[in-house]
């Protein structure tokens, strides 16, 4: 996933590796503390991103974009979910952190070209 963040004076944009957690909404994500995102997040931790799939066909573009609040992790479940993606991360022991998603929109060109699919949390 691509992730962007801001703080009052920078915007930032990383890569990140997620597990997502379909029950919650969310995603997992691991990163440190030295990141000039996380370091934005401590200031604002209303992020944005996106997600798509490579192709060079128009007909197969599928692309998810994001917004959320995004928290350090706290729950053993979602722990759980990050590291059964990711077991080498496991090693290393990460930070990892959670986006709380609360709105999502897919655009899918399999269903029509620039059919785009919106969801808001209520």
């Amino acid at each position: 996933m691509s992730l962007a963040t801001s703080n009052n004076m920078e915007l930032s944009v990383c890569s990140l590796f997620y597990a997502y957690c379909s029950n919650e909404l969310s995603f997992v994500v691991a990163s440190s503390d030295e990141t000039m995102h996380i370091k934005n997040i401590k200031q604002n931790k209303i992020v944005a991103g996106n997600i798509l799939l490579e192709t060079k066909s128009v007909a197969k573009i599928q692309g998810l974009q994001f917004r959320g609040e995004f928290i350090l992790l706290e729950d053993e479940s979602s722990r759980k979910l990050y590291f059964k993606e990711f077991p080498y991360a496991l090693a290393m022991q990460p930070k990892l952190w959670k986006i709380k998603v609360n709105y999502f929109k897919l655009t899918d060109n399999r269903f029509g070209f620039g059919k785009k699919l919106i969801w808001k949390k209520t």
